[in-house]
């Protein structure tokens, strides 16, 4: 197996000759380039006994790579749990302190570079922790000291109590009976295995059994472990030995969408930055610099985990193998290859790059990261870590869209082949992460510049029919191969490698290839105009025009024929809800050009475009195209769906059928007001969300041709509240009066736009308290005498109902409330 050096049995140590095994009991002593350290492992005793060597200059017997991983995981979406997920490195040194042996973890993101005596300020400005104190069991001849490493191993280093905890502080004092609390780590019930010690040339790896206790596990635990008051989880660790020198960090630019950690450095001259940032990279060497296409010395390579059942273990490897193309655009011949892991490898050795399959209760995020030298940004494990519902999640909504009848069968709107084309851009967008890029949220914009987007399915009408035939794009893009190689392509011998680096970012941002990363993107309400999630197209207006459309006709055509063969009638109300609300992140996308910014991440003489505002038309496009969506002709559903999505489910309760659906009338009786509720409230957030309405309002100051908020508010009540004709539309318009109001009292909204809110939502009550005496003036009377009671207002907007609950959209394929994609 190419690149693989294999590792022990379970209970045995690495013989010093590099020959087979020895028994467990007996000491290794090995030469150093044959075992990291020697080490003797005593099941039986429990105990694990570490041959440190002398103390060095600096008083550390020994510096090490430390990083801990998680073997068991526990299956939650919202804990963040995961098997295979890593926890956070450090660098680990034992210094001997009288009997004692200190672990510590040294503090490398202070530091001062100059003479010895700057250099020891830098250190002794800022703390080290000392994580465990170990008895010392021998003293060797040559100074070195042997200890019995378990004790710390039983520490909860990978932050698990935390975790397990932080669903409680989440919910704040009241906690929720989904919430747990209380989690302890029980040291009588857990223990370092003695009998999984591996010991490799360059890495030492070890599992120990950690158990966690509580009386208040909440829901989310109860509904997974077996005893949910006593969980355990099986912790791996891995020392590792220190990169050599060579490496060469690659200083960060806001132009290039490399992921990196920063530092600070006093010892820095006046006149530059004490910060100092630099790019997360493998250390990926050509065998001929000077070469502009060359082997290199050790491809990076990513492994497939086995847990990943066929075939999607086979699309996670043709999808990780797209960035072979753009390495090797990049002039590394053979740079970057994915395959599977082979059978016996452990995929928690650090030195395998994995991509890990996770199996949770509910729907979640994927990840990608890795084990970092925290001294230089050099990756040297990248990790990742994919859902196994989201794929599942996205067959459901391909079979909402066009029906259950081609699944399997290769067809253009087979739904099986449209998520293994999701699934194998999956993998390939966090194995992007976790060789060191941030997302770029706008790729979607310029035609699929990018793996590195959350993608939207491009669904296609073709002759009046919905057409999932390109629904995801087989390959990465321009902005992949420019990312590769402004990141992993050095350049010629005698060139200065960060000039050159600059030079390449400059030319792709005057090829007009756009990026806009997670702090202008994610969130709804942020300014840019191209940085919108699961979107797809250059025009946002238009493509929210074009989902309408196909929202539209998957309506239309919804029924038994999204269900398979002997499938519960029941599941239409899950599949309802993603047809139902198909428009949310285009919504998002057009809401970001209302009091919209285009900017793009720039530095000083590049000569980039200044920021501007979004043109006034199409800003007035914009508000249309959302105040339509807020029509009760698009929010009425039709009355021939209402019977066949009150069908009833029978058995245990299923949470990932529960999260998923719009709230009944009781019983299975669907109730087609709450979905109009929800999808009007979609629309709402995005358009009166605080931040959005500031930039609105300063935006008309400046330049009152610009729509203003003023302008704003009168279109949207004349939308909804002044058109009600029936139900429905007394739904939207009481939605839209109490987000109004609800936006009115919100502490993020600035006083000038409060006012003018509160102004509306006077004018509404004066016009609404003279309504006649038909079921719409009993309506009226009554939003009027809310509106004119503070009190009662309040309770209304303190009730659950005041504020439909919208189900989990995000990720396309459970919306958790936190992301490490």
């Amino acid at each position: 197996m190419r690149g693989i050096i294999w590792g022990t049995t379970v209970g045995l140590v690495a013989a010093a000759s590099g020959g087979g095994p020895v028994a467990a009991q007996q000491v290794v002593r090995a030469a150093t380039q044959a075992a990291l350290l020697p080490v003797r492992a005593l099941p039986a005793e429990g105990r694990i006994l570490v041959t440190l060597p002398a103390a060095d200059a600096d008083g550390a017997s020994g510096r090490f790579l430390y990083a801990t991983s998680l073997r068991t995981g526990i299956g939650s979406a919202n804990l963040r749990l995961d098997r295979g997920m890593l926890g956070p490195e450090h660098i680990l040194a034992f210094r001997r302190i009288g009997k004692k042996v200190a672990v510590t973890f040294e503090n490398h993101q202070f530091r001062a570079t100059g003479d010895d005596g700057v250099a020891a300020g830098g250190r002794t400005s800022f703390p080290t922790s000392i994580m465990a104190m170990l008895d010392i069991v021998a003293t060797e001849a040559d100074g070195g000291v042997t200890v019995d490493i378990a004790p710390f191993l039983t520490r909860d280093t990978l932050g698990i109590t935390e975790s397990l905890n932080a669903s409680w502080a989440m919910a704040g004092a009241g906690g929720g009976s989904a919430a747990g609390k209380g989690f302890r780590l029980v040291d009588a019930l857990s223990v370092a295995d003695a009998g999984s010690v591996k010991v490799f040339p360059d890495n030492i790896e070890i599992d120990a059994l950690q158990t966690y206790q509580t009386d208040t596990p909440g829901r989310e635990v109860e509904r997974i472990a077996a005893e949910p008051r006593q969980i355990g989880f099986t912790v791996h660790h891995s020392f590792v030995r220190l990169p050599a020198p060579g490496f060469v960090s690659r200083k960060f630019d806001i132009r290039s969408a490399a992921g990196g950690n920063q530092y600070y450095d006093y010892g820095t001259p006046l006149g530059e930055d004490v910060v100092q940032q630099f790019a997360n990279r493998f250390r990926l060497e050509k065998v001929d610099p000077a070469a502009a296409r060359s082997r290199v010395k050790k491809p990076i390579i990513f492994y497939i985990d086995r847990a990943a059942p066929e075939p999607i273990r086979a699309a996670l490897l043709e999808g990780v193998n797209y960035w072979a193309t753009a390495f090797d655009k990049a002039g590394l011949i053979d740079g970057f290859r994915a395959e599977i892991l082979p059978a016996g490898a452990d995929p928690l050795d650090v030195r395998y790059s994995m991509v890990n399959w996770s199996n949770r209760l509910t729907r979640g995020w994927s990840y990608g990261g890795g084990i970092v030298d925290p001294r230089t940004g050099e990756i040297i494990k990248g990790n990742v870590v994919i859902g196994a519902l989201r794929v599942r999640q996205d067959m459901a909504i391909f079979e909402g869209l066009v029906g259950a009848a081609q699944t399997n069968s290769g067809s253009g709107n087979d739904p099986v082949r449209a998520s293994l084309d999701r699934i194998r851009q999956l993998g390939a967008h966090e194995v992007g992460h976790a060789i060191g890029f941030m997302h770029n949220f706008a790729g979607s914009t310029q035609d699929r510049t990018t793996v590195m987007d959350y993608p939207g399915p491009r669904i296609k009408l073709t002759d009046g029919r919905i057409d999932l035939s390109d629904a995801y794009a087989k390959g990465g893009g321009v902005w992949d191969d420019f990312t590769v190689d402004w990141l992993y392509a050095d350049a010629a011998p005698g060139t200065n490698p960060d000039v050159a680096a600059r030079a390449k970012a400059l030319a792709i941002q005057a090829k007009g290839v756009r990026f806009i990363t997670d702090i202008d993107g994610r969130a709804s309400d942020t300014p840019s105009p191209w940085g919108s999630m699961w979107d797809d197209g250059p025009d946002p207006v238009a493509s929210l025009n074009h989902m309408m459309a196909v929202r539209r006709i998957a309506i239309a055509q919804f029924g038994p024929g999204v269900l398979r063969s002997g499938e519960a009638l029941s599941d239409l109300r899950r599949k309802f809800v993603p047809v139902w609300l198909l428009h949310r992140y285009d919504i998002d996308a057009v809401g970001k050009l209302v009091g919209g910014i285009d900017y793009a991440y720039a530095v000083a003489g590049d000569n980039h475009p200044a920021a501007a505002p979004v043109a006034a038309a199409t800003q007035d496009a914009a508000i249309a195209a959302l105040l339509a969506t807020l029509s009760p002709d698009v929010l009425t559903v039709p009355a021939t769906l209402v019977m066949p999505l009150s069908s009833p489910m029978n058995g245990r309760s299923d949470v990932q059928f529960d999260q998923e659906v719009f709230r009944n009338a009781g019983a299975a009786a669907f109730d087609p007001l709450i979905a109009a509720d929800v999808a009007a409230q979609v629309t709402l957030d995005s358009l009166l969300a605080p931040a959005r309405l500031a930039r609105v309002y300063e935006q008309h100051r400046r330049d009152p041709g610009m729509p203003g908020v003023d302008t704003l508010l009168d279109r949207l009540i004349a939308a909804t509240v002044a058109a009600r004709r029936d139900a429905v539309g007394r739904r939207i318009a009481y939605r839209t009066i109490m987000t109004l109001a609800a936006t009115a009292r919100d502490d993020a909204t600035s006083p000038d736009v409060a006012a003018l809110l509160g102004d509306r939502l006077r004018g509404i009550a004066t016009r609404l308290a003279k309504a006649g005496s038909d079921e719409d003036g009993a309506w009226s009377r009554h939003v009027a005498l809310l509106l004119t009671d503070e009190d009662r207002l309040t309770r209304e907007l303190d009730k659950r109902r005041a504020v439909p609950t919208i189900p989990p959209g995000m990720p396309i394929g459970g919306d958790t409330g936190w992301f490490d994609d």
